[in-house]
């Protein structure tokens, strides 16, 4: 017996836009995956594991001023007699009035407020001494999530040797810190480009 029955066009199709969906998700989820190992590798190497340290003698140790125990961290590295100056920013909560630290003997400080008050303004201020002093090396204090844009900033102003030595800082201020230098860097990357 014939019958006349079309056959129905739209199940072969079902069948061959599948495999083609399946190969397109595969391909978005490992874009996404790719992107976000990528994401975790800078987060890692900029703001958690940059490089720091410095030599046994730099001409200038300058404190940055921001979050974490950047004052304590200066005081130590000056009282060492790691560098015969201590720049101090005068953002920080430590140094708002009356003498800008302790003496310490054989050490000169310079307190300073930075214009504008930021790391950019900071590095322009601390380049200018530099200049002024003809200082070959810098020891940055700041804390580990800034230290990348902090060097950065400090490297576009000044063409001697920077180093950068963290302080601690609370484990409650990580999420907030890391979230804040991906923005500040991707604005010193892009639009604050220069010294």
């Amino acid at each position: 017996m014939l019958t006349n029955e079309v056959p129905d066009a739209s199940a072969g199709t079902v069948d061959d836009r599948a495999p083609r969906r399946r190969k397109r998700r595969r391909v978005v989820i490992g874009t996404v995956a790719a992107v976000f190992l990528v994401f975790c590798g800078l987060t890692a190497r900029l703001f958690l594991f940059p490089v720091s340290g410095m030599p046994a003698q730099v001409d200038a140790i300058v404190m940055m001023a921001g979050p974490g125990d950047r004052y304590s961290t200066a005081l130590r590295l000056a009282a060492q007699h790691r560098a015969p100056v201590l720049v101090i920013s005068r953002g920080s909560d430590f140094v708002t009035s009356g003498p800008c630290a302790p003496p310490i003997p054989g050490v000169r400080e310079i307190c300073f407020d930075p214009r504008p008050d930021t790391t950019q303004g900071e590095a322009e201020y601390a380049a200018r001494l530099a200049r002024q002093y003809h200082w070959h090396s810098i020891a940055l204090v700041t804390i580990t999530p800034q230290d990348s844009r902090a060097r950065l900033r400090m490297e576009r102003c000044f063409s001697g040797h920077v180093y950068v030595m963290p302080a601690p800082i609370p484990a409650a201020m990580w999420p907030y810190e890391l979230a804040y230098e991906w923005g500040a860097t991707v604005k010193a990357l892009t639009i604050n480009r220069g010294c």
